[in-house]
């Protein structure tokens, strides 16, 4: 299917716009998606197939090969295969961050993942938005809006973040939660939504606990 600008949208809100589809994405509006977005996606998707090939016997090849794929990618970066993008350049990852297998981002928008970020497997990341009237869903409209994954975040196993949640820095999702709305820094979230359960003060020293994330029991403070 080839779209021409000027012609994606049989509707008076986008008469004589004469951006193409790709544009449209980047600025943030409704669009459908055209043969050169496919494209990106193809040429994503191959590239990630050799990266899960050679990730486990060829650290170079398989930091050259994301590095290809992603917009920005920090230092001592470790993804796990499988990964799963839309098209990949709107990725930015931090210095030091590690994502276990099964992650998925859905870069529609920019996604934005801080240094010395964890995700646990089969986390997603979707910033894609699609209408909730019936007719332009039929007719494949979709739009987007950012996230953005701040430093030293901690995302539990299967965690889902939903378009335009901001994750703030130090903060705890834990397992299973989806994240439909922003999460204030040096939190713990859990649930469906992701809700606040504590607090956290990074400036406190405090034994070593995981606390209210569902893997070791809280037996009381500890000096």
């Amino acid at each position: 299917m080839t779209i021409s600008p000027g012609t994606n949208f049989d509707d008076p809100r986008f008469c004589d716009d004469e951006r193409t589809p790709v544009q449209r994405m980047h600025d943030g509006d409704y669009y459908i998606a055209d043969d050169e977005l496919a494209a990106l996606t193809k040429r994503a998707v191959r590239l990630l197939s050799l990266y899960e090939q050679v990730h486990p016997t060829d650290s170079d090849i398989a930091r050259y090969l994301l590095a290809q794929v992603l917009g920005q990618v920090g230092e001592h970066v470790d993804i796990r295969p499988p990964l799963r993008v839309d098209y990949g350049y709107n990725i930015s990852i931090g210095d030091g961050s590690w994502a276990n297998y099964g992650l998925t981002v859905l870069d529609v928008a920019p996604v934005v993942i801080g240094a010395d970020v964890l995700i646990g497997p089969n986390c997603s990341l979707y910033t894609a938005i699609h209408p909730t009237e019936p007719g332009p869903r039929r007719a494949k409209w979709e739009s987007a809006a950012p996230i953005t994954i701040e430093d030293n975040v901690w995302l539990g196993g299967s965690v889902v973040v939903c378009p335009g949640v901001t994750i703030g820095e130090n903060s705890i999702i834990g397992a299973g939660a989806v994240v439909t709305r922003d999460i204030p820094a040096n939190s713990i979230a859990v649930g469906n939504p992701a809700r606040v359960i504590k607090n956290l003060d990074p400036t406190t020293p405090r034994a070593i606990e995981a606390v209210g994330v569902g893997v070791i029991a809280h037996t009381g403070d500890h000096a």
